[in-house]
C-alpha cells in the first residue's frame, strides 16, 4: 500500500465514527479478561494493552484493582476518548501515543495484551520489530497474549488489509523466545451482527539460553 498513512487513517475513524459503530466494539472484553484471570495476573503487574485505543478493557481491569496499566495506540483521539470516558480514574493509567510497529518502551512489562493491532502488520519488518520488542521489554517469565483475525476471519478490517494467523503459525512465529500456553478460537460479534473467527494465543516468555 503506497504511501498508505496509518495513523493518519486511524485518527480519521476515531474521529468520526461513535464506539460502538466500530466492528472491534467489545461492552465487556470476556476472552481477554478470562486470561488474565485464568494465569492469575497479579494486581501488581506491570500490563500493557497494545492497540487498546478506547477499548473498555482498560475500565474491566481498573475495576479489578490493578494498578499498573499502560494503553499504547497510534491515535491520539482514541485515547483521548477513553480519557474523557474514565474521567478522573484516567489519572490511573499511563497513556501512550505510538505506532506498535516502531514502539520503544521506556520500562519492562509483566503481561503485554494486544487484541487485533498486530494483525494489521504485513510487512514482514513489521512484524519482527514487533516481536523483538515484545521480546526484549517483556519481563523474565513474563505472559504474552496476541488475538488476531483467523483463517477463517475477515482478510481486512476498516479498508486495511491484514494478516491472518493460525495457532501453528502464531506459535511458530514466536517459538524461538514464547512457549505457548494455549491458544483458542473465539467468534466476535461486531455491533452490526457479522461474525468475525479470532485466534487468541497466550504465551510465556522463554528464560535466556
Amino acid at each position: 500500500m503506497e504511501n498508505f498513512d496509518r495513523k493518519k487513517h486511524w485518527e480519521n475513524i476515531y474521529q468520526t465514527k461513535e464506539p460502538k459503530e466500530v466492528s472491534w466494539f467489545q461492552p465487556t472484553p470476556k476472552t481477554s479478561l478470562d486470561f488474565f484471570k485464568q494465569l492469575n495476573v497479579p494486581a501488581t503487574a506491570k500490563i500493557i494493552d497494545i492497540g487498546g485505543g478506547d477499548s473498555l478493557l482498560v475500565d474491566h481491569l481498573l475495576d479489578l484493582d490493578y494498578q499498573n496499566i499502560s494503553v499504547l495506540d497510534i491515535s491520539a483521539a482514541a485515547i483521548d476518548r477513553a480519557k474523557q470516558r474514565l474521567g478522573e480514574r484516567a489519572n490511573k493509567v499511563k497513556w501512550i501515543i505510538a505506532d506498535a510497529a516502531n514502539f520503544k518502551p521506556l520500562e519492562k512489562y509483566d503481561f503485554w495484551h494486544d487484541r487485533a493491532a498486530f494483525h494489521f502488520l504485513t510487512d514482514e519488518q513489521e512484524i519482527s520489530n514487533y516481536l523483538e520488542t515484545a521480546q526484549l521489554n517483556i519481563n523474565p517469565e513474563g505472559i504474552l497474549v496476541i488475538g488476531t483475525f483467523s483463517e477463517q476471519g475477515p482478510k481486512e478490517c476498516s479498508g486495511i488489509e491484514i494478516k491472518q494467523y493460525s495457532e501453528t503459525t502464531m506459535t511458530n512465529r514466536l517459538k524461538k523466545f514464547f512457549e505457548k500456553i494455549k491458544c483458542i478460537t473465539v467468534d466476535h460479534k461486531t455491533p452490526s451482527g457479522t461474525i468475525q473467527n479470532f485466534v487468541f494465543c497466550s504465551f510465556r516468555k522463554l528464560p535466556p539460553i
